[in-house]
């Protein structure tokens, strides 16, 4: 059958499942404002449209969400009319709902099959908003509001959507119960026979080689921030460089902003952390901090083989990909007591938790590790063998979303 992917930074959490469909036979297609030009990937046919984000409009500020995902879907509904002006007409349409792409699209294919990405939902309280004091709106009036108006795009995708997908239970109850409904709970996937433990890794980073006879504490963000705990993590840094004179850390992360907002004094928070600690760490331990920025692919996995602890932070919002890769890499970790993480990280079993706020816990965490190569070794293995019995990519995850797919292109069906 002809299935149409959508996604603004494809292939997204569609790495795996495009191609795969792809290899079955199907005629898989993809529309995405990331390139500028056709091309194949991996079987499956890119198809560029054009996107400019919205000047200044005069919209109440609680639209601004709903304003630029009706502006992209405007866009992506130009190039699918394009597109069926010159015959094609998918069976199956699979799109994040996360920018509005699928808004209306059965304008255009009302006999298509519609499924979604949904990710997340936000709430004005429960979850990420609100969760921090530090960088909470306090006193904000209308949160209730301004999430619903936040959530609408999503929302509006999810009720005209024949089905739906999340990757993680926690992330699907955040969805209305009238909607949760519509959810399968399949994650993308984690290709565990690539990433593998690898007792002979070694990795060179800002000059330094190291390899697992090395004491490496490694922390991963996308962008540094603090949804991602990276201001707790500076806090504890100083701490954790006098206990383990001999560690290296590495800090994987780029200096913009992936959720929530910049600093509001400017710069970025990367920045704004090392002129917060920085006074308080001897130049000898400092020197052995790195920042590494963003890895390619192959150095990072060389990374989490190699690292003696990963330290993990999250807000209750979207689980990363880097957190179960470091699982998979057989990674002994140390993680945020969070609703997203304890879906996969049992304490003392998988891994060890800690208040999120608390940089003394978690260091006191690490150095447990650090100190005992049994412990990180029982836990190292039990969290490879958790995400091999849950989220395989081969095994578990590509098989049930096929599931999902062929579901999907039942739906509505007699």
């Amino acid at each position: 059958m002809k299935i149409l992917f959508l996604h603004q930074n494809f292939p997204g959490q569609f790495k795996h499942l495009a191609p795969a469909l792809a290899a079955q036979g199907h005629r898989v297609a993809a529309l995405t404002s990331r390139v500028d030009k056709a091309q194949k990937w991996n079987s499956v046919q890119i198809v560029p449209y054009a996107f400019a984000e919205p000047g200044d409009q005069r919209h109440h500020p609680w639209l601004t969400n709903l304003n630029g995902a009706v502006h992209r879907g405007a866009a992506v509904y130009k190039a699918a009319d394009a597109l069926a002006q010159k015959g094609y007409a998918p069976d199956v349409i699979v799109a994040h709902s996360g920018w509005g792409e699928a808004l209306f699209l059965q304008e255009v294919w009302p006999k298509a099959r519609l499924g979604v990405f949904s990710e997340f939902h936000y709430q004005a309280s429960g979850a990420d908003i609100g969760f921090d004091p530090e960088f909470a709106l306090q006193g904000a009036f209308g949160e209730g509001a301004r999430m619903r108006m936040r959530n609408l795009s999503m929302r509006l995708q999810l009720e005209s959507a024949d089905m739906a997908l999340c990757p993680t239970e926690w992330q699907a109850s955040t969805h209305p119960a009238e909607l949760r409904r519509k959810i399968t709970v399949v994650h993308d996937g984690i290709d565990t026979d690539h990433v593998c433990p690898d007792p002979a890794a070694r990795v060179t980073l800002d000059g330094v080689t190291l390899s697992r006879a090395d004491e490496v504490i490694t922390f991963v963000n996308r962008n540094l921030e603090p949804y991602r705990g990276f201001h707790i993590f500076m806090r504890g840094l100083g701490d954790l460089l006098r206990r383990r004179p001999n560690a290296r850390v590495i800090v994987v992360g780029g200096d913009g902003v992936s959720y929530g907002t910049a600093p509001r004094d400017g710069g970025t928070w990367k920045e704004r952390m090392i002129t917060e600690v920085r006074g308080a760490i001897p130049d000898a331990d400092w020197a052995r901090v790195h920042f590494v920025g963003k890895l390619p692919y192959g150095d990072f996995l060389a990374l989490l083989r190699v690292s003696t602890v990963h330290v993990y932070l999250t807000y209750p919002f979207v689980l990363s990909w880097s957190l179960m890769e470091a699982m998979a890499c057989q990674a002994a970790i140390v993680a945020s007591a969070t609703q997203p993480v304890q879906e996969v990280i049992s304490d003392g079993e998988t891994g060890l938790l800690f208040d999120f706020f608390d940089a003394t816990a978690m260091v006191d965490q690490v150095e447990r590790l650090c100190r005992d190569p049994a412990l990180r070794a029982r836990l190292g293995q039990a969290a490879r063998a958790r995400v091999i019995a849950r989220y395989d990519l081969r095994t578990i995850c590509l098989p049930r979303q096929f599931q999902w797919v062929a579901d999907l292109a039942r739906a509505g069906a007699g």
